[in-house]
C-alpha cells in the first residue's frame, strides 16, 4: 500500500498550465521522460513531432518579425513561469460577515496573488477590471525580479512595504521608464488572462501615455482576434483637462479584450428612452408599459400587398392611404394584423378630424412576435458621463473627507458589470485601489438582485504623512478600501432594508511566506538535533485556518466557500463547503476522528504530519476510507494527502 502524497506548498506552475493547455490541443507531440528531480514518469513535448504538426507556420532566428519588445521582456515573461511558496493568512478580525460573504479581499503584491489564485481559480472569473498605474512619472512600479545584485537592493532602501514587498515610483528620468512599466504590466496580464472563464472579459483603463504600448501587449496575450473596443470615457465635467499643455484632454480609455471572442457575449444596456413606455393594459405584469407607433409608414416606399383596409371598432375600414394615393403602406402584412388585433398589439386612437389611425404598442417587455424580452441597447464606445469630479465628491462624502484621489465612479463600473458578468459572476480587481469595484458590485447586485462576488487585491502602499488620509488614521491604502467597503455596504442596507440578506461583507486574506519552515536537505545536511523541525514543519506563529486556508489554496478549492468545524475526541475536524475538503490538524488523531471525517463524504482529506505518531498510522487511514467510502486503491491516493 503507498503512503499518502504530499500537497505541493507552491503556487500553480506557469510552465505547466502552458503545457496542459498545449496537450489539450496536440495531444500527439507529447511523449514521456523520467523527471530528473522526482525520477517520476512526466509528459514532455517532442519538438520535432510539434514542428511537423505547425508545417510552414514556425520561425526560428528570424532576422525580422512583427512583434513588440522591449528591455525587460524575456525576465517578465520567465517571472510569469515561477511558481512561489507563499500563502494567504486569514484576517478574521479585518472581515465582515465572515461566515457567510463570497467576497475576497487580498492584501499583497498582485502577481504574487495571481499566482497563488491560479490553482483555485483558473476559468472561473468572469471579468477582471483594473486600474493600473498610467506611468504619469509618479505612479509606482512593482518589482518582480528577485535575482537583483546586493548594490542594487541598497539602492531601493527605503521602497519596501511593511510586508517586503518592493516597489518604488517610476519617474521619467528612469532610462527604463517604458520597459519597466510594460513588464509589470505584462506579467500580470498573462497570469490574470488564466482565470478568465471561456466567455470572460477583460476592461483595463488606462490614458494616452501608455495606451500603444498596452494595446500591443494586449493583442499578444489575448491574441488582436479577441479586442473587443477601445472604450472611450469623457471623464471631466466642462470643457475639459487643465492640465494638458496643447489640446484639453477630457478622456481616458477602457480596453476590452475577450478571453474568446466566438463565445464571449457582451449584454446590452438600459435603454435611453424608457420614459416613454408610458401606457399600461392588462398584459402590463408581463409585458410591460408600452408606447404608440402608428402601422401605417411612407418612407420605405409604397408596396401593393400592404395596402389593404383594417376594420376599425365602429365597422370603419381605415386604409394607410388618404384619398387613394400610393404613397404610404401599412408595416404589417394580412397576418400578422389578424395576429395583432387578437393578442392585443394593435390599439386604434382618432386624430383631431376623427379619423381613425391604427397604431402597434411597442411594449417595454415584448417584442412585436410576443416573446418576452430584456430590452436593451448594445452598449456605445463611447461614454459621455460618470465624471471622476463627482467620483471624488461622492467618496468623501462616504469617508468624511478627501482621503483617497481619482478615484473611479462607481456607475462607471457598474456599467461595465452590467455588460460584461451574469448574476452570479465572479468579478476581479488586482489593482483595486479605493475598492471602487467591490462597492460597484454590491450596488448592482442590489439593483438587479444578482449574487456576483468580487475578488479584490491591493498592496500595502504606505500613505503618506502629511496627507488627510494619514491625519484620518490611515496608515496604507487597504486599510482606505477596507473601510470604504463597510461603509458602502452599510449605506445601502440603511437606505434599503428590504436588501437585509445582500452581501455586504468580505474576508481579508494576506499574503505572506509559506506555512511551513524550509526543510528540504541532502541527507548529508540533516542534523540529530533538528529532527522535531523535520517532523513538525509548521511555522510557530500558524493557526489551524491558516493551515487549512493554505491546502484550499494548493489543492484549488476556492477560498469563498463556506465550512464548520467539529471536535471529535477532542480533535478538531474542519469541513468547506459539505465536504469539497475535510482536514484535521490535531495531533495523535484517533479511528473516530477519521470515521467522522469519512462520514462527511469528503472529496479531498487533509492530515498533518504530527496527526500520526508513526508511518504505519498513515497507511491505515487508507484502509479505513476505502471501506467507509467504497474508494479504490486509485481514489486513496488522489483524495488523501498530508502536510
Amino acid at each position: 500500500m503507498e503512503r499518502p502524497e504530499r500537497l505541493s506548498l507552491h503556487s500553480a506552475d506557469g510552465a505547466q498550465l502552458n503545457l496542459d493547455a498545449l496537450y489539450q490541443i496536440a495531444p500527439s507531440c507529447f511523449t514521456e521522460a523520467t523527471d530528473p528531480k522526482t525520477g517520476k514518469i512526466k509528459r514532455v513535448v517532442n519538438f520535432d513531432v510539434l514542428r511537423q504538426l505547425l508545417g510552414d507556420d514556425t520561425v526560428e532566428d528570424a532576422t525580422e518579425a512583427y512583434e513588440f519588445n522591449w528591455v525587460g521582456k524575456q525576465a517578465a515573461r520567465a517571472e510569469v513561469l515561477r511558481p512561489i511558496n507563499k500563502t494567504l493568512r486569514p484576517v478574521k478580525e479585518d472581515s465582515v460577515d465572515w461566515d457567510n460573504t463570497q467576497n475576497l479581499y487580498i492584501e499583497g503584491d498582485n502577481l504574487e496573488v495571481l499566482k497563488l489564485l491560479q490553482k483555485s481559480y483558473l476559468g472561473k472569473v468572469k471579468m477582471i477590471y483594473i486600474d493600473p498605474p498610467y506611468n504619469t512619472g509618479k505612479d509606482f512600479v512593482y518589482h518582480d525580479d528577485s535575482s537583483r545584485s546586493q548594490e542594487e537592493e541598497d539602492l531601493a532602501a527605503g521602497n519596501i512595504d511593511e510586508l517586503g514587498n518592493r516597489y518604488r515610483k517610476n519617474t521619467d528620468s528612469n532610462g527604463r521608464f517604458h520597459s519597466d512599466w510594460c513588464s509589470m504590466i505584462y506579467a500580470r496580464l498573462m497570469v490574470a488572462r488564466t482565470l478568465l472563464t471561456k466567455d470572460g472579459v477583460m476592461f483595463i483603463s488606462i490614458s494616452d501615455r501608455e495606451l500603444d504600448n498596452l494595446g500591443k501587449m494586449c493583442n499578444e496575450i489575448f491574441g488582436e482576434n479577441n479586442f473587443l473596443a477601445k472604450l472611450v470615457w469623457a471623464n471631466k465635467e466642462g470643457g475639459g483637462g487643465s492640465d494638458s499643455k496643447h489640446f484639453r484632454i477630457k478622456h481616458e480609455y477602457i480596453l476590452a479584450y475577450a478571453k474568446e471572442i466566438d463565445s464571449c457575449g457582451i449584454h446590452g444596456v438600459e435603454i435611453e428612452n424608457a420614459d416613454r413606455y408610458k401606457k399600461s393594459d392588462e398584459y402590463v405584469e408581463t409585458r410591460g408599459k408600452y408606447y404608440l407607433q402608428q402601422l401605417s409608414m411612407g418612407s420605405l416606399g409604397y408596396i401593393e400587398s400592404l395596402d389593404f383596409p383594417i376594420e376599425a371598432p365602429d365597422g370603419t375600414l381605415v386604409f394607410p392611404n388618404k384619398d387613394n394615393q400610393k404613397v404610404n403602406r401599412w408595416r404589417w402584412g394580412k397576418e400578422k394584423v389578424e395576429w395583432g388585433l387578437k393578442n392585443g398589439y394593435i390599439e386604434f386612437t382618432k386624430d383631431r378630424e376623427g379619423n381613425w389611425n391604427v397604431n402597434t404598442k411597442q411594449y417595454l417587455k415584448a417584442d412585436n412576435e410576443g416573446n418576452i424580452i430584456d430590452r436593451t441597447n448594445r452598449p456605445f464606445a463611447l461614454i459621455e458621463k460618470y465624471s471622476s469630479t463627482g467620483a471624488s465628491k461622492q467618496l468623501q462624502e462616504l469617508l468624511n473627507g478627501r482621503i483617497f484621489d481619482y478615484s473611479k465612479p462607481v456607475d462607471l463600473i457598474k456599467f461595465l458589470i452590467q455588460t460584461g458578468t451574469d448574476k452570479d459572476s465572479i468579478i476581479l480587481d488586482f489593482f483595486s485601489g479605493s475598492a471602487t469595484t467591490a462597492h460597484a458590485v454590491i450596488k448592482y447586485n442590489y439593483e438587479d438582485n444578482g449574487c456576483r462576488k468580487f475578488i479584490l487585491v491591493q498592496l500595502h502602499e504606505t500613505i503618506e504623512s502629511g496627507s488627510e488620509a494619514y491625519r484620518a488614521g490611515y496608515k496604507n491604502i487597504c486599510e482606505i478600501g477596507k473601510e470604504r467597503i463597510r461603509r458602502a455596504g452599510k449605506k445601502i442596507k440603511e437606505e434599503h432594508p428590504e436588501a437585509k440578506d445582500l452581501d455586504t461583507g468580505f474576508r481579508v486574506f494576506r499574503i505572506d511566506s509559506s506555512n511551513f519552515e524550509e526543510v528540504e536537505r541532502t541527507p548529508k545536511e540533516y542534523n540529530q538535533d533538528e529532527l522535531d523541525l523535520f517532523l513538525n514543519n509548521v511555522k510557530s506563529d500558524r493557526t489551524d485556518l491558516d493551515l487549512l486556508f493554505g491546502c484550499m489554496l494548493d489543492w484549488g478549492v476556492k477560498l469563498s466557500l463556506p465550512m464548520s468545524s467539529e471536535k471529535v475526541d477532542g480533535k478538531m475536524i474542519y469541513t468547506v463547503n459539505d465536504g469539497d475538503l475535510v482536514a484535521c490538524f490535531a495531533e495523535k488523531v484517533t479511528d473516530n476522528v477519521v470515521r467522522a471525517m469519512a462520514e462527511k463524504q469528503p472529496l479531498r482529506v487533509i492530515f498533518r504530519d504530527s496527526c500520526f505518531e508513526q508511518d504505519a498510522d498513515k497507511i491505515n487511514i487508507y484502509e479505513t476510507f476505502k471501506q467507509l467510502l467504497d474508494w479504490s486503491d486509485q481514489e486513496v491516493v488522489k483524495n488523501i494527502r498530508v502536510i
